[in-house]
């Protein structure tokens, strides 16, 4: 046992060091204590509040209590100089919670977690690195055991105090995913009491210093009785002198806190598209962009208005079409642009071609045809098609692989049997002499041709297309080349199997994938972090056994390329329809995973609209399905390390394309929620960061959108509203000529015709935002009616409407 001079020196320190800190500053310094719970609710969580109330009056802190989770706002929390989440269970914290209280640590604030706290926010890796760790189990009957702790730091002056080996009576956690960068002060000798996972290296209480914050946690805790023992009240006053700090440091303007969601905002530069595909940016700033069935539009920046190019003729059925577009990078000297299109005709095929766009006129009598793609036009499906120059001028051509995928139950399409080529995927992605499920690399030349770059996969034609870079690709729908680092990243539409088999093989992964160099990336054979399909006989419906992905082999009857493969790549990120034990920050439900690129600051110099520092190096991913946007950080090495929300909040009405402007703006294109069909809300759209005074928003509510003549519309601006607590300033224009400044007008349109209602909101600052809603005003005669189109697809026939 340590002396009582010991510990009273080890308390004199404390108060000393809380008196220093509180004489710095005219408040008084205050901690937050949060307690609620979703799960579990331990009978020790009164008797901890005031064991905590009690440390803050004898060291001159005040404490407040709560179990609202509406108080994590920035304007609340950086009051606080520690947050203590006393044995809260489960999901305490909403997405938007969430990111407060992570901008509140980023901001220097500190954490102090007591027990159940590790057995919180599962779905929120950030939480548990900074917790250090998630409770996997313990003991059962009891749960309460007495057992020896370890004092492993008996310098530090939370545990000074204590002997060093420590026997007493608590409930012991067993933890899983322990952060490798956490201190440790005590472990658990597991051979002093039943129940113990951990094995020789059981940690129970902890500090480190975590993004910006610091954090420490003890796993003790579980008893009322605990919180009455001045050893542990001892720790965990030295915990919260450390997790205070010497000084009031809550700073939000560091680089490394995550914006405000609120700061970015939704520019609808234009819409009502109809399946817009890909777009890229002309020197001037002007928009191109494609639509599926053919068109090439053009928003003009200057104008804010769309101009249709042309209409392409191509072949649209299931999901071909015009798919990619590319602006040249000399495109200054040259006037070329480079189109992915479907060519209307008996021959199956995809081309790549080069066209001249000169002074807003597009020449189709220049195309130079780069490149032909075989395919088959018998079965669906998948379209892929994305194409994008790196730094060095090589073009990549993402190229679907469009085997189909309805008689295999959503696992490897393998069917080898005779006639059945549409339905085995072993013909094109797994097959060396074949491009589609590729992402290929070429070098175009001025007279049309290309040549092969240095450093794709296949040097020897023999072996394989010399145009491959990755292989092994189901639906790489976007891609994004990382400049800096030579590195690919694209999103892979993965198969549909809910639920893995033993006569088949794995379920089915959406997968972002980073290649560092060229190789083969799985599909058919493999999914997800290189699951395995087992070889299964379509004819006898019997398994063989998995395949190897240290060395696959294609021997289908299908296949003209090598039979040995390459070994195959396990994905960068990957996630089910369910959740996802590795990604759970992903959600569930539909999947269609998309890259858009790595962030670089310097890149954009110092435009007042790039994108803040904090997400410098950072890759941005999406889902077309789920509707959100990830920032995904990596080491220096490109390793992932965690993921969160990006443009959180923001609706998304499934993002098909994405690019950084030269001055590291953000424009994507929404395909709207309707497939195959026109969408009003298919948009153009930039999103503009602001670090000053930031937009309003403006939201506009219709009580009906649609009816005979005539047509009286109640509108409403609820949800509009300032950022910076001001006033707003409301227009509303229903037509050319007519508009109201109330805050919820109704209107009377006595024509028929198709009105684009905006509401603009202006606040104190002058700062402007819009919103629009559509109204449809028919003129009751039978003629507007519904036809069907293409697959069954319902399109408004508006002969009769007036414009």
């Amino acid at each position: 046992m340590k002396s009582t001079s010991n510990i009273i020196i080890a308390i004199f320190y404390l108060v000393v060091m809380f008196s220093a800190c509180s004489s710095e500053h005219e408040s008084t310094p205050k901690v937050l204590v949060f307690s609620k719970t979703l799960g579990w609710r331990h009978a020790s969580i009164p008797t901890g509040k005031s064991a905590l109330m009690k440390i803050g009056e004898q060291q001159g802190f005040e404490v407040d209590t709560t179990e609202d989770a509406t108080v994590f706002t920035e304007r609340n929390l950086s009051q606080y100089r520690t947050v203590v989440f006393l044995s809260t269970t489960l999901d305490v914290l909403d997405d938007a919670q969430q990111v407060q209280f992570q901008r509140y640590i980023q901001a220097g604030g500190g954490f102090l977690g007591i027990h159940a706290a590790s057995d919180t926010e599962y779905d929120w890796p950030w939480y548990g690195r900074l917790v250090g760790g998630y409770f996997m189990s313990h003991p059962n009957n009891p749960n309460v055991r007495r057992a020896k702790i370890k004092v492993t730091a008996p310098d530090h002056f939370a545990v000074a105090h204590l002997p060093a080996i420590w026997e007493r009576e608590d409930e012991w956690y067993n933890f899983r995913n322990l952060n490798p960068d956490i201190n440790v002060l005590m472990t658990l000798d597991e051979s002093s009491y039943e129940g113990g996972d951990n094995g020789d290296y059981h940690p129970i209480t902890w500090y480190h210093d975590f993004d910006g914050g610091r954090a420490f946690y003890t796993g003790l805790g579980h008893t009322a009785e605990t919180f009455e023992d001045p050893n542990f009240i001892q720790l965990l006053t030295g915990g919260l002198q450390y997790t205070m700090g010497e000084r009031y440091n809550i700073d939000y303007s560091r680089p490394g806190v995550m914006p405000e969601p609120e700061r970015f905002t939704k520019v609808v530069l234009a819409s009502d598209f109809e399946e817009p595909m890909e777009m890229d940016l002309l020197p001037n700033g002007d928009i191109l962009f494609i639509q599926r069935k053919g068109q090439i539009k053009r928003f003009d920046q200057s104008s804010g208005e769309i101009e249709v190019v042309t209409t392409m003729p191509v072949h649209t059925v299931y999901e071909d079409g015009l798919l990619g577009l590319a602006v040249d990078p000399n495109y200054s000297y040259n006037n070329w642009i480079y189109l992915f299109y479907s060519p209307i005709g008996e021959e199956e095929i995809q081309r790549i071609s080069r066209f001249t766009y000169y002074g807003g006129a597009f020449l189709p009598e220049t195309e130079k045809m780069i490149l032909e793609i075989p395919v088959q036009r018998q079965e669906c499906c998948h379209s892929a098609g994305s194409i994008e120059f790196d730094k060095s001028g090589n073009l990549l051509i993402s190229v679907r692989d469009d085997t189909n995928p309805f008689e295999s139950d959503g696992y490897g399409p393998m069917d080898e049997r005779a006639g059945r080529s549409p339905w085995d995927a072993q013909k094109s992605s797994a097959n060396t002499n074949d491009l589609r499920g590729k992402i290929l690399r070429i070098t175009p030349q001025p007279d049309g041709t290309y040549t092969i770059p240095e450093g794709n996969l296949f040097v020897d034609e023999e072996l394989g297309r010399p145009e491959i870079y990755v292989m092994g690709c189901r639906n790489p729908f976007r891609f994004a080349y990382d400049d800096r680092t030579g590195y690919l990243y694209w999103g892979d539409v993965g198969p549909d199997a809910g639920e893995s088999s033993e006569l088949r093989g794995p379920r089915g992964h959406d997968e972002v994938n980073q290649a560092r160099q060229a190789g083969y990336f799985g599909w058919p054979y493999f999914n997800g972090n290189n699951e395995p399909y087992r070889d299964f006989d379509f004819a006898t419906q019997q398994s063989g056994a998995p395949y190897d992905p240290e060395a696959p082999v294609n021997d289908s009857p299908n296949n003209t390329g090598m039979e040995q493969l390459p070994p195959a790549n396990p994905a960068f990120i990957w996630y089910p329809y369910d959740r996802s034990e590795e990604f759970p920050t992903v959600g569930t439900g539909g999947r269609n995973a998309m890259a858009a690129g790595v962030y670089y600051a310097e890149d954009y110099g110092s435009s007042p609209n790039k994108l803040p520092e904090y997400y410098n190096e950072k890759l941005i991913i999406y889902d077309w399905m789920r509707g959100w946007m990830k920032a995904v950080t990596m080491s220096a090495n490109g390793d992932y390390q965690y993921m969160e929300p990006f443009l959180d909040g923001m609706e998304l009405n499934n993002v098909i394309d994405f690019v950084f402007s030269p001055n590291g703006e953000i424009y994507f294109l929404e395909y709207g929620t309707i497939w195959f069909s026109k969408n009003t809300d298919a948009r153009l759209v930039k999103v503009e960061f602001n670090g000053g005074n930031r937009r309003p928003i403006a939201n506009v509510e219709a009580d009906i959108t649609e009816g005979g003549l005539p047509l009286t519309v109640q509108f409403s601006s609820e949800g509009s509203k300032d950022m910076e607590s001001t006033y707003l300033r409301y227009r509303w224009q229903f037509t050319k000529d007519k508009y109201s400044t109330e805050a919820n007008p109704s209107f009377s349109f006595d024509k028929p015709g198709y009105y684009n209602v905006k509401l603009t909101v202006t606040d104190g600052g002058g700062m402007k935002s819009s919103d629009q809603v559509h109204i449809r005003v028919g003129n009751n005669r039978p003629s507007i009616a519904w036809v069907i189109e293409d697959n069954s697809t319902f399109f408004w026939d508006d002969t009769d409407i007036q414009y």
